[in-house]
């Protein structure tokens, strides 16, 4: 993750639309300061990147990488969930709606699903009250399926999978959705049920 820049902080501004001395006494320096940081000329101290995120309505992480993100589902529909995957430590992170989310100090981006082809074709067969997942894929410690996820417009269960182990998946039937498979090397798939 960068620094912020003097870019970043005076679009903020302008799009918070206040003045140059409207942020610094909101953060408690010069608007001179402020100046100085929007022509290069000086960069904020460490110590108030927090209270200047705050100041500019972003988060830290967007403040720092000038990535700015729009939630365009405030209704928090769960068929618009969206998944992030750290490469570094496999964290999985689910949101509902768009997000900017860091982990091992890296900005994940969103994962984008695809239809899921040949290895990554992901099987739904549902019996009873239940849809039973299964993915011919190889679950070797270099090339695995990581989760798999059951998303309807309600809820969301997700299952965390691990090198060696079979991928044979069972989720209680709760209507129309989307299974998501996410591949460490290929990425998300998905597949409508």
């Amino acid at each position: 993750m960068g620094y912020v820049t003097g870019k970043t902080i005076k679009e903020l501004r302008e799009r918070s639309k206040i003045t140059q001395k409207e942020l610094a006494e909101k953060i408690g320096v010069s608007d001179k300061a402020v100046s100085k940081w929007e022509t290069g000329k000086g960069l904020p101290d460490i110590g108030i990147i927090e209270e200047l995120a705050g100041a500019l309505n972003v988060s830290i992480a967007e403040l720092l990488t000038g990535e700015l993100r729009q939630n365009g589902n405030q209704s928090a529909n769960m068929r618009k969930m969206c998944f992030y995957v750290c490469p570094v430590c496999g964290n999985i992170i689910t949101s509902v709606g768009h997000g900017v989310f860091s982990c091992c100090g890296i900005v994940l981006p969103e994962a984008e699903a695809e239809n899921g082809e040949d290895d990554h074709r992901i099987c739904v067969e549902t019996v009873d009250h239940e849809h039973y997942v299964t993915i011919r894929h190889p679950m070797e410690k270099g090339h695995y399926i990581s989760f798999i996820a059951y998303v309807t417009s309600d809820a969301v269960d997700l299952v965390k999978l691990y090198p060696e182990q079979g991928i044979s998946v069972r989720f209680r039937k709760k209507g129309h959705g989307t299974i998501y498979a996410y591949c460490n090397r290929h990425g998300m798939f998905k597949a409508l049920i």
